[in-house]
Parts: structure tokens; sequence; C-alpha cells
């Protein structure tokens, strides 16, 4: 089943071209990483799937319907870039912080249901977080926040996981530990995954497709045969000798 759906999507801002002749399909237990330079329009693909950004070309289908009709919000969480730049005075805990995400599911979202904060609980749990649950989001570590912001993604018990860069300042134990929580989420909960970053040493053996965007696509399902010199140079520009150590 494809979750996602894109066919010749291309965007432009002030006549700047930021993606060409896009086509992609995301299908229903992916783990897919979108690898690219900075300002290579990863970010802006993102937030096209999104509804985010109006006046593109082509066509986009999320869970078999065109985006402008698309209402099942709860389906897709998001987790997007720079999480840990969140103001320390910003007054809001880390328990109201997750239950945000449950309002795209809630028919009443001002009404307060026991069965909706004990599942907030459950998730609070999995990410190992429940001790914070009274502290002000911008008093916690860069980790700790995106544990939090990966708990409000995961509270509407979203079919697509879809993560822009959120290790950015992140430092790389915590990192290590986020891309095996990530590999149980696809593998054992079966939450389909889109992961971008501009860093292709985060790639791992969990990751089954992998596409890479610089104004245009490159798709592999296997992403060993994506890393070459020749790949490397059209996308981020530069001359490079690599070599794929498996292991």
């Amino acid at each position: 089943m494809s979750i996602v759906d894109i066919h010749e999507l291309s965007y432009s801002i002030d006549n700047i071209t930021i993606l060409e002749n896009i086509s992609l399909q995301v299908q229903k237990g992916d783990y897919l990483a979108v690898v690219g330079p900075n300002g290579g329009g990863k970010s802006t693909l993102v937030n096209t799937i999104l509804g985010l950004n109006r006046g593109y070309k082509g066509s986009i289908k999320l869970f078999g319907d065109p985006l402008k009709e698309f209402k099942r919000w709860e389906k897709i969480g998001f987790v997007p870039q720079r999480v840990i730049e969140i103001d320390s005075k910003f007054p809001i805990t880390v328990h109201e912080t997750v239950k945000l995400g449950r309002i795209s599911s809630l028919r009443q979202f001002w009404r307060s249901h026991k069965e909706e904060n004990v599942f907030i609980d459950e998730v609070m749990e999995m990410l190992k977080i429940p001790h914070l649950k009274d502290r002000l989001i911008g008093e916690l570590s860069g980790g700790q926040k995106q544990r939090v912001m990966i708990a409000r993604a995961l509270v509407s018990k979203p079919e697509l996981l879809i993560l822009d860069e959120p290790n950015t300042g992140v430092d790389q134990e915590t990192q290590r530990e986020f891309y095996s929580f990530l590999k149980r989420l696809n593998r054992e909960k079966g939450i389909t995954i889109v992961f971008i970053t501009h860093d292709i040493g985060v790639i791992e053996d969990s990751i089954n497709s992998i596409v890479t965007v610089n104004r245009e696509l490159i798709k592999s399902n296997n992403p060993t045969t994506i890393f070459n010199c020749k790949v490397m140079r059209d996308v981020y520009g530069i001359d490079s000798h690599l070599q794929n150590h498996r292991h």
C-alpha cells in the first residue's frame, strides 16, 4: 500500500526552482531516509507533503487521497527541525507539550478524557520521560526535548512518522539511542518512517530505502548502491572517494 505518492512534483519561489520533477512513493512499513545538502530542498519537500506549501505543480496523495482533500492528519506524526531551540522561558510543561499531539484526533479537544491521559502516560513511559512530566519544556536537555517531541508526534497513533533533521545539536550517544528507538518503532510497531538528514553518516542498516534530494531526486531501494562517487558529486557538488564499511 502506498502511503505517500508523489508524481512529477515541482516547486519554485520567486522564479527560483527548489524542487524539480520529483516522483516518489513511500510504501506501508518503509523506513526511508532522505539525504542531501543544506538548501537542497529536503525540508521544502517535507513541508509540501504536509500541505504547508501552496502553488506546487504535480500531484501528491496521502493514504490514497489527493493532498487538497486529505483530512486524516492524525495518521501523520511530525518531528520538526531544531527541537532543542525552544525558549527556556516558554511556560508549558512536558505533559502539556505531549498532549498537544492529540488535538488532531480529538473531536472535543477542550474536554479532559481520562483514557486520553492514560494513553499519553503510556507513550511517555515508552520514551522513558514520565519523570519529566511536570518540568517546563525549555528546561530540558537537547536529548530530552527530542524525546518529548517524538512523544508528541506519537500520541495521535500515527501510521507515518516524518522526522526533519531532529538530531541537530544532539550528542552522539543520544543519537545512537534515538536510531535504536526508531528501528523498534518501524519493526515492532509497524510505523512507516521518513527520516530527513543532510548527514550521510547517520544512515544505518535498519533503513531499507534512501533518496537523495538536491532539487532533483535519486532513489534506491538498496542504500549501499546509492553511496558512490558520482552520486555524491552530483548531490553534494564535491569530488570524493567513498569506501563503504558495512559493519
